[in-house]
Formats: structure tokens, C-alpha cells, sequence
């Protein structure tokens, strides 16, 4: 269901970014980026009209999918990035020895040890 939702999404956002297009501009119609004469592709009024609840239908059903998307996608999520080990420690192994073997401690090389502090030199 996700998959054809997604379809429609994708289809829709193409109709809607080519029915955007084909509107007409302040003061300019489709004819003159085309390089043709003044009448326009629809009629004299009627582009605006046609065009006008084509985008509005399309927007509509843009932001049906993506709420949905959303939706589907919170249902669809298990766990949280907090229930994932930290960055440094080792992950079992399912090789490991069964239930009760614990990983090999990782191997970081030990701090070396701070030079004894001297007292500063009285004058």
C-alpha cells in the first residue's frame, strides 16, 4: 500500500510542478516563451481557469500523500536510536560461545602517566 501511495506522490509532484509551469506569468502567456503568436493554449480566459484547479486538485492530493507518508512512516519505525549500543563498545557476536558469553573487552592503549609536578623556584 506504501509503494503505490508513494507512486501517486511521485507522479503527483511532476503533474504539479508541470502545471505550475504552463501558467501563465505577470504579463506574459505561454505563446511568447515558445515563440509564438499572442493566442494562448487554452482560449483567451480559459487557461487560468483549467490551470487554476488543476494545481489546486494536485496540491490537494501532494499533501494528502505526504501526510499519509508520514503517518506510514511512524507506524512503520521500531526502537529508537537510544536502544543502539554506544559508539565504543563491542556489540555481541552471534558466533559467540551462547546466552551467557560476554564480549572481549575492547583493547585502548592505557594513558601514560602525568609527569610528577615540580615546585616552582623561589628567587
Amino acid at each position: 500500500m506504501v509503494s503505490l501511495v508513494i507512486a501517486v506522490h511521485v507522479l503527483a509532484c511532476i503533474a504539479l510542478v508541470i502545471v505550475i509551469l504552463l501558467q501563465r506569468g505577470k504579463g506574459a502567456d505561454i505563446g511568447a516563451v515558445f515563440g509564438g503568436s499572442s493566442q494562448t493554449l487554452f482560449g483567451a480566459r480559459g487557461a487560468g481557469n483549467a490551470l487554476t484547479r488543476a494545481t489546486a486538485a494536485l496540491a490537494v492530493l501532494f499533501f494528502a500523500t505526504s501526510i499519509y507518508l508520514a503517518y506510514a512512516s511512524t507506524q512503520r519505525a521500531t526502537g529508537s536510536i537510544f536502544d543502539r549500543p554506544a559508539a565504543g563498545t563491542a556489540a555481541p557476536s552471534p558466533a559467540g560461545g551462547g546466552a551467557g558469553a560476554t564480549p572481549a573487552p575492547l583493547a585502548f592503549p592505557e594513558p601514560e602517566p602525568a609527569p610528577p609536578a615540580q615546585a616552582p623556584a623561589a628567587k
